[in-house]
């Protein structure tokens, strides 16, 4: 399934949605990935400055890839 995101909160729905598909509690993902509890819970609610790096071990412990796409020609 793809999802396509602009938004900070967009990227903790599919986060948020994708964890309580893998059936894990914040605290079961967050240690998965190795962050906080305040930064998945952070992350979750959409935080603006959620540091890419650690969103990224979030995706991967969830088994979510990070795609890029160039925007459409004009």
């Amino acid at each position: 399934m793809s999802n396509r995101v602009l938004t900070p909160t967009e990227i903790g729905d599919v986060i948020r949605t994708a964890r309580k598909g893998a059936g894990l509690r914040q605290f079961e993902l967050a240690g998965a990935a190795g962050v906080g509890l305040r930064f998945l819970v952070e992350l979750e609610r959409g935080k603006p400055t959620a540091q890419l790096g650690k969103t990224l071990q979030v995706l991967e412990a969830l088994g979510c890839t990070f795609d890029i796409a160039p925007p459409p020609e004009p």
